[in-house]
């Protein structure tokens, strides 16, 4: 046997063994995303916690993270509700993201998230510490068997405004709902007609009516209530330090990334494949 058949064996060989491990870990994946709504699209909520300005903008930047990782995974990401920060960014913002396994993947993301850097607000160049917390909730209106009576919403509708460079646009149209036994309040302001940011604004409302029901049929809050943590020191599930080192790390799981600004274009799947791995 000559050296160009035992370097094309040596080759076969190689493709199988990749295949093996290409299948083994798809298989891995598959049995960590078992749940039953892990299927489901995902609705995220980013709130801006201690630190002023600068949360708001850490709060701006980790939807524009979001965003790129939707982006990269091919899921249709909207922002469909804001309430813009003093300043800068958000002090809250609604993001919804379809695709199959969207929720599956960024359940991982529920908790407070903190960042360190050099504050591009101050003049004297200080280093800040700024918090946001991620609430995330499974879009998963057409498996919700949940009775909304006409007689407990009261329906707003109010005139949006414009965010900069996150693509929400101006409307007359935006609309708030008010469900009354529950005490929640959703809003969509980013659809063009009247009657599909109410659309929108109900399947968010079912998607929380749902987890309220989880919430009292568990008899225990589940995983997204156990993370509803202040958000401020001491409650992190993960770290962003810029300055005056770089490095992203997860609290839960010890994963940890040296490549800060690949993290913020959107480079999580590392963070959420530990995470589930963990649970």
């Amino acid at each position: 046997m000559g050296d160009t058949e035992d370097a094309e064996l040596l080759k076969e060989a190689d493709e199988k063994v990749l295949r093996v491990e290409t299948e083994a870990a798809d298989i891995e994946f598959r049995q960590m995303l078992s749940g039953e709504t892990d299927p489901a699209g995902a609705i995220l909520q980013i709130n801006a916690g201690a630190g002023g300005t600068e949360a708001c903008d850490w709060a701006d930047l980790l939807l524009r993270m979001y965003r790129r990782w939707a982006d990269a995974h091919g899921y249709k990401n909207e922002v469909v509700d804001f309430t813009e920060g003093d300043g800068a960014g958000f002090r809250s913002v609604l993001l919804t993201i379809d695709g199959a396994f969207a929720y599956g993947h960024l359940k991982a993301e529920t908790g407070v998230h903190r960042l360190v850097r050099i504050s591009p607000f101050d003049a004297n160049k200080r280093r800040h510490t700024s918090f946001a917390s991620v609430f995330v909730l499974p879009d998963i209106e057409e498996d919700i068997n949940i009775v909304i009576n006409d007689d407990d919403l009261r329906i707003d509708t109010f005139r949006s405004g414009g965010a900069g460079g996150q693509k929400v646009n101006k409307t007359d149209s935006a609309v708030r709902l008010t469900h009354f036994p529950s005490g929640i309040v959703v809003a969509s302001q980013n659809q063009r007609s009247q009657h599909q940011n109410k659309a929108t604004a109900m399947r968010i409302l079912k998607a929380k009516l749902y987890d309220l029901e989880m919430d009292k049929k568990q008899k225990e809050r589940d995983t997204i209530e156990n993370e509803k943590r202040e958000i401020a020191w001491g409650s992190q599930i993960r770290s962003y330090v810029f300055q005056p080192y770089q490095m992203v790390k997860d609290h839960r799981t010890g994963f940890e990334s040296g490549n800060v600004q690949s993290v913020m274009d959107g480079n999580i799947d590392g963070f959420i494949r530990a995470f589930l791995l963990m649970k």
